[in-house]
């Protein structure tokens, strides 16, 4: 009896023993982590969990929240993904009511949504770090980013670096002053939400400066002018608005100011709003006229001081002084330092900004994309290719084809090459067939084209390649066409969708990224709006504003913004614009 229970207690202490040594062995392979075997288990059951695999997640890191940026976050899909944001601003703002804000119309809170609600119902690893990133190294495929809190122990903003297998570069653009002395110390910008809160303070400082006791006739001339600097959308867009809420809402406020109140909006070119129709041009000078708003076209602003702008008349060449209490600068884009510094480091160092190729790729640089205002799409010519082209639709290698040879090879063609279709559409021909018989003798069987022959036929194609315009539209299709070949890389990978490669064999594995104008708008005030649809259809009036307001009430980012910004406009409607100085 106790030799049977001595047998049975070395047993099973040999049994526990060896258990115990297993599990250190686990804890010594997963690293020397914390053990989390605290329970008695089945020898299968560990060793099952110590062979499974840990799939790495691809990293793919994301500069700036802007159109382009957030459009890629939204259409990202793909959950073997492991995503890092990095932006000085923590929500995504609908830059097209920046004009509204200035004047109270909307509220800046209305047009923000954080960038946090976009992504948290995502599928998908996704982090978010609010800094700003100050220099690419894709050597060691790392961004070295920059906090845009300061530190209260260490009194400066904290550093760090994060690691990237994809760098998506949507950083946007500055704005452009054309190196104007005194234009940064001295100008009002419209590019940020602080930037609209900033000119609605400004507005509101001019009129209570005004209406102090102390102050000349003059004086309150030039303290009431506002100048508005650059005749595109933005500019027109903020005169209008600001129009509507001085005489509309702050003179009801300042009666005895009405008088002073001045608005000028300098265009450098012959007219504004160049990018529309002429109708909508002529529409819109005839309007401000009207209104009492200045247009000075032809007028180049060389210098800019604290109380006045100095002007250079384009067609006399003479300089002038313009007194004033507010000037806004919204004359174009430029390009950020660390963008500037990236483009020295990849070549890209004579350009004016980024270039990429067709799939948003930035040039020699095959794992970082540049989408939005940042970059520029830089398009192969035909030319270029000309002889590979014929090489590849010339399989029997005679130096000659017809028009039949073309047959495999014609929609690879359009695809690659987008100005061929608008050549095509220029030139009112319904086919790429049409192009080449027009250079042919004879029937379309019949005739044959050598080399030459097909270089006359395409040498006029090149002449109707034009760059993207950096705006809201183009850079929200650009995010949303980078996002949806992530989503499907793996899948392209193995069966290419692009087509043929002229140069090298196989075919891409996308279709390159191609823009779809929906059209674009310019708000005139009076509740009044201009409009340039696909199709080379204008609409101006009434109607056309409210076309206006279901039109971007749709785009806004979320239903909470929508509810906002409608009730914004209804509030202005029954109770006018806020003139409270926050």
């Amino acid at each position: 009896m106790r030799g049977s229970y001595y047998t049975f207690y070395r047993k099973a202490s040999t049994a526990f023993h060896d258990h115990h040594k297993l599990i250190g062995v686990c804890a010594m392979i997963s690293g020397g982590g914390l053990v989390a075997y605290s329970d008695v288990r089945p020898f299968g059951s560990v060793y099952a969990d110590a062979a499974q695999p840990t799939t790495k997640k691809t990293k793919v890191v994301v500069l700036g929240t802007g159109w382009a940026g957030t459009s890629f976050l939204k259409n990202l899909k793909d959950p073997s993904l492991d995503v890092q944001i990095i932006s000085p601003c923590n929500y995504f703002a609908f830059t097209p009511l920046l004009p509204s804000v200035t004047v109270g119309t909307v509220e800046a809170r209305s047009v923000v949504e954080p960038i946090r609600n976009i992504v948290k119902k995502k599928d998908l690893d996704v982090g978010f770090k609010e800094a700003e990133c100050f220099k690419i190294d894709t050597v060691n495929q790392k961004v070295h980013c920059k906090s845009t809190q300061i530190s209260n122990i260490a009194g400066k903003a904290e550093e760090f670096t994060v690691d990237y297998d994809y760098l998506v570069i949507a950083m946007g653009a500055r704005a452009n002053t054309f190196n104007t002395p005194g234009v940064v110390e001295n100008a009002h910008f419209l590019k940020e939400v602080e930037d609209a809160l900033r000119i609605r303070r400004s507005i509101i400082d001019c009129f209570e400066r005004a209406s102090l006791p102390s102050l000349s006739e003059e004086e309150k001339k030039r303290v009431l002018h506002f100048v508005v600097v650059g005749g595109g959308p933005t500019g027109v867009e903020f005169a209008a608005e600001l129009h509507d809420f001085l005489h509309e809402d702050l003179s009801k406020l300042y009666p005895d100011l009405q008088k002073y109140i001045t608005v000028t909006l300098l265009e450098a070119s012959d007219h504004i709003l160049n990018m529309f129709d002429k109708r909508i041009t002529a529409f819109a000078e005839e309007k401000f006229k009207r209104d009492g708003i200045q247009v000075k076209t032809g007028s180049m602003v060389v210098k800019v001081t604290d109380k006045a702008i100095s002007l250079k008349e384009r067609s006399t060449g003479e300089t002038r002084t313009l007194p004033f209490g507010m000037v806004v600068w919204s004359t174009g884009i430029g390009t950020r330092p660390v963008i500037m510094d990236f483009m020295k480091q990849i070549g890209q160092g004579n350009r004016r900004v980024m270039a990429t190729d067709e799939w948003l790729r930035v040039e020699g640089v095959p794992n970082v994309y540049a989408l939005g205002d940042c970059a520029t799409i830089n398009q192969r010519s035909v030319m270029e290719d000309i002889a590979a082209i014929f090489s590849k639709a010339d399989k029997n290698k005679t130096g000659k084809l017809n028009v039949e040879d073309f047959s495999e090879v014609i929609n690879d063609i359009i695809e690659r090459y987008p100005q061929v279709e608008l050549h095509l559409k220029s030139q009112k021909l319904k086919s790429f067939v049409q192009l080449l018989q027009s250079k042919q003798d004879g029937s379309a069987k019949q005739a044959t084209m050598d080399i030459e022959k097909f270089k006359a036929a395409l040498s006029e194609v090149d002449t109707k390649m034009k760059s993207l315009p950096p705006t809201a539209q183009v850079a929200a299709q650009q995010g949303e066409y980078l996002a949806k070949c992530f989503n499907r890389m793996k899948e392209c990978g193995e069966n290419p969708e692009g087509p043929l490669r002229f140069r090298d064999s196989g075919r891409h594995r996308f279709k390159p990224f191609r823009y779809k104008h929906l059209g674009q708008f310019a708000p005139l005030g009076s509740d009044q709006a201009a409009a340039q649809l696909p199709g080379d259809w204008v609409s101006i009036g009434h109607s056309t504003q409210w076309l206006w307001y279901s039109v971007y009430a749709s785009k806004l980012v979320s239903w909470r913004t929508r509810f906002l910004v409608i009730g914004d406009w209804g509030r202005r409607y029954i109770f006018g614009r806020d003139s409270s100085r926050i």
